[in-house]
Order: C-alpha cells, then sequence, then structure tokens
C-alpha cells in the first residue's frame, strides 16, 4: 500500500532532481571582427531582458578567444545574444546552447 507520505517524499525528490539540471554552459568566443568586444549579455530567446554582462571585468580583443558560461535555470535552448563593440556598434544574434559550444565574432 502507498501511503500519502511516500507519495509526498516522492514528489520533493522529482522537484529537487528538476532544480538540479540547472547549470552553466560554457561557451568558447573567438573573437575575428576586427574589433574589441566590451560587453556579451545573453537571455533565453522567449525573454524580454538581457542578463549581466558574461565577460565580467575582461574583454575580449580581436583575433583572441575565451570560454565564457550561460547561466542557464531552464530547459530553454534557444538564446540570444549580444555582443557591444569598443566603437560602439552591436551586434545581436540567435544561438542554440543545447548543441553549440562555440561561436565566432566575424
Amino acid at each position: 500500500m502507498i501511503s500519502m507520505k511516500n507519495v509526498v517524499a516522492a514528489a520533493a525528490v522529482c522537484v529537487a532532481g528538476s532544480a538540479a539540471v540547472a547549470q552553466d554552459i560554457a561557451y568558447e568566443l573567438n573573437n575575428n571582427s576586427g574589433y574589441t568586444v566590451m560587453y556579451v549579455y545573453t537571455s533565453p530567446s522567449n525573454a524580454d531582458y538581457w542578463g549581466d554582462d558574461i565577460l565580467g571585468a575582461q574583454v575580449l580583443a580581436s583575433g583572441y578567444m575565451t570560454t565564457v558560461y550561460i547561466h542557464d535555470d531552464s530547459d530553454q535552448c534557444d538564446y540570444d545574444i549580444k555582443f557591444v563593440f569598443d566603437d560602439g556598434d552591436e551586434l545581436t544574434d540567435q544561438i542554440d546552447i543545447c548543441d553549440l559550444g562555440s561561436y565566432t565574432i566575424n
């Protein structure tokens, strides 16, 4: 016989397990643009906001690469990414964080 206590315990385990799915996704950014990237922002494509600058205190000079981490707290694969360059120009694109492990800025 299954008691209500066992059902509640099983539900708690399922909820705790799904929360553990959230993770930081490592991405390699390659900058071949000819400009220094000052800021990189990401957000789920269905969101109406940008997250914090994932470069932090660093910048990404042209000809260099770095690894950044996108905090993924959902099962959303489609993300928007925005690069802000040292001349003030911006580039926005859509990426699939579930399949793509690197991005090259040209």
